[in-house]
């Protein structure tokens, strides 16, 4: 029998009624939250996310900005309009859009966002204070990963998490959370020697490197909690995950699908980050 999907859509619809809810209490009181989000040139991934999170942001009641501009955009340009949203008030959350042209340094804009308005948590004082346990805001789809664990009420204190990925945006952010949430935790990479060998110990398997369909289900342990971090685009134009999932869904507990697995959660906990930054900013 095939393992229990993990249902991103279904789970994020949940969260976002709550989101909705509780944004109407702030706007009642004078703070409606909003969020900004600039994005350079025209890359197809990136317009289809962000029309998705501004969206989302009508959705639940949010004030929204998109703001577009062309790939020739200048690094000193785009750091003054950072500024100039730091500064405005109805803003609570900024988020800069990734990958950024070449010509940009994507470390230097990312560390502009004011530290209180950085929902997507890649400011490097939100990654320090996540290393010692009390981030400002949790990176979006780690949080997500965290959210649909918490679902099913899986006993993360005391399970083997083994992450496979070991980038600033999930894998390191990953393991933070898990362990402290009290998980023994792995962290593969690209060089790991006998891969197969720490994912088929894993009761709880994060798979986030951008390779389709890279794990498949003789790597997995019976019954573990699979979580697929990846979106891919096959050359047939269908869409997969890192894991393959025909494969692990017979030999998995719990499996998320690609597409409506991670993907929903990852926009819901950024409606989420936002809210909490309007909420902060209501005034006792």
């Amino acid at each position: 029998m095939p393992g229990q999907l993990l249902d991103g859509n279904l789970l994020s619809r949940k969260i976002r009624a709550e989101i909705a809810a509780r944004a109407a209490i702030v706007t009642a009181k004078g703070v409606r939250p909003g969020l900004a989000v600039i994005v350079l040139g025209d890359n197809p991934a990136s317009q289809v996310y962000v029309r998705n999170k501004v969206k989302a942001c009508e959705d639940v009641g949010f004030h929204s900005v998109l703001e577009r501009y062309s790939a020739e955009l200048g690094e000193e340009e785009l750091l003054a309009r950072i500024a100039t949203l730091n500064a405005d008030p109805s803003i609570h959350g900024i988020l800069v859009q990734l990958p950024l042209p070449a010509h940009i340094a994507s470390e230097r804009v990312l560390e502009a966002i004011a530290p209180q308005k950085d929902v997507d948590g890649f400011h490097i004082a939100n990654a320090g204070a996540l290393m010692v346990g009390h981030p400002e805001f949790k990176p979006c789809t780690p949080y997500g990963c965290m959210k649909m664990l918490e679902s099913i009420e899986y006993p993360v204190r005391g399970a083997r998490a083994v992450i496979v990925g070991a980038s600033n945006i999930v894998g390191k952010p990953m393991a933070m959370l898990l362990l402290q949430a009290g998980a023994t935790v792995t962290i593969c990479n690209s060089k790991t020697r006998d891969l197969a060998h720490h994912t088929k110990d894993a009761d709880i398997l994060v798979v986030a490197t951008g390779k389709p369909k890279m794990i498949s289900g003789d790597m997995i342990k019976n019954g573990a909690v699979v979580i697929d971090v990846g979106i891919n685009r096959l050359p047939d134009g269908k869409l997969c995950g890192d894991v393959d999932f025909d494969t692990a869904k017979y030999i998995a507990g719990w499996i998320t699908p690609v597409p409506g697995g991670v993907g929903p959660m990852t926009i819901t906990m950024l409606l989420m980050n936002t809210l909490e930054a309007a909420e902060k900013a209501v005034k006792p």
